[in-house]
């Protein structure tokens, strides 16, 4: 194996990345090292990309980000039991402490002391990573690389569908971004009876018809709260799925929702907002639901079998596909103003 790989850094306190050749990682006795097949950018490295207020709190450069990949298990440590060498694996970006009341007491995606694969940690925007084998994840070789390097984040989109309780209910989804895509294409397949899809960039309301949307909105075209409250005799949706954390659209997402309805949040806010509780939650009797990550491992086993039972098809969300070398473009097709892009997946050697 050889002793050097190419990998995308953040080496400096300020805006982009830098293509570096650096030692391939080494690893500790309860870590396996894979050689990265496929891997996508996030949201969050665009955060990270751009040197955001986020990102300026947050990353402490020079370090290797990405955190969504496929690939193959070619070293364990001493310590690993459960993989082996030659394992095609996804990994649990979230690194539990193991030890903390949350972990002790089943919920390991909301560890005290959690950290975050490409954020804490060196990530996969590499030709090789290293990762805790608690985080390895074992994939069926049937799904291609491309998609196996976004099930961390469909298994958000999963993890947010499945805790909503949708199925024969009416919902909305606030968002077009690749992850509100993913949840789209899932509430239809557990069985949503009626699914709006809110957005704003019409390349991306387009994959959300794709993807399963029985009707998609622009909130540049259209009053989107009038015309699903039309749509629904005044009384609102079942079930919101707010996936972008802006102001308008939780306030939007509010109105819409039925009395005795619930509201799964998964979008994060830039900053503090405005928030009429009363209205909002107490006098509508409406439940709030937090999602953070996956839960672990549950989630891994249901979108696991939406993808190898072919419920699911999300192949259409991969709209760019090229070489780790080609790491500029495909951040520019993700930060572009016009947002014509679903997920970008990169490949670490050239076919």
């Amino acid at each position: 194996m050889a002793e050097k790989m190419l990998a995308v850094m953040k080496k400096k306190r300020a805006s982009g990345a830098e293509l570096v050749t650096v030692d391939i990682p080494r690893i500790n006795p309860d870590e396996v090292l894979v050689k990265v097949k496929a891997t996508s950018i996030c949201g969050t490295d665009a955060h990270i990309y751009n040197w955001d207020e986020w990102a300026q709190s947050r990353i402490h450069p020079p370090m290797i980000f990405g955190h969504e990949f496929a690939g193959e298990v070619v070293q364990v440590g001493d310590q690993v039991k459960r993989i082996k060498v030659g394992d095609y694996i996804s990994a649990e970006t979230h690194i539990p402490c193991g030890h903390c009341y949350q972990c002790l007491t089943g919920r390991q995606h909301i560890c005290q002391n959690l950290k975050i694969l490409g954020v804490d940690t060196d990530g996969c925007f590499a030709q090789y990573v290293r990762i805790p084998e608690v985080c390895a994840w074992r994939t069926d070789r049937n799904i291609p690389p491309e998609l196996a390097s976004v099930q961390e984040p469909f298994g958000n989109a999963t993890y947010s569908v499945m805790e909503s309780d949708v199925s024969a209910k009416v919902i909305t989804i606030m968002g077009d971004g690749p992850i509100a895509c993913f949840a789209t294409a899932i509430a239809r397949a557990v069985g949503a009876a009626k699914i709006f899809g809110v957005g704003e960039f019409p390349y991306r309301v387009n994959l959300l018809k794709k993807m399963g949307a029985d009707v998609a909105l622009s909130i540049l075209t259209h009053d989107t709260v009038e015309e699903i409250m039309d749509a629904t005799s005044g009384e609102g949706v079942d079930v919101v799925l707010e996936m972008t954390g802006a102001q308008k659209a939780i306030d939007d997402g509010f109105k819409i929702l039925k009395k005795g309805g619930t509201f799964t949040a998964f979008g994060i806010p830039p900053s503090k907002i405005e928030f009429d509780l009363s209205n909002n939650v107490i006098f509508k009797g409406a439940k709030i639901i937090g999602i953070n990550g996956r839960l672990m491992f549950e989630t891994w086993f249901q979108l696991s079998n939406l993808l190898k039972f072919k419920k699911v098809d999300i192949s259409p969300v991969i709209t760019h596909k090229m070489p780790l070398k080609d790491f500029y473009k495909g951040m520019e097709a993700v930060i572009s103003s016009k947002r014509e892009v679903g997920k970008v997946v990169f490949f670490p050697e050239e076919k």
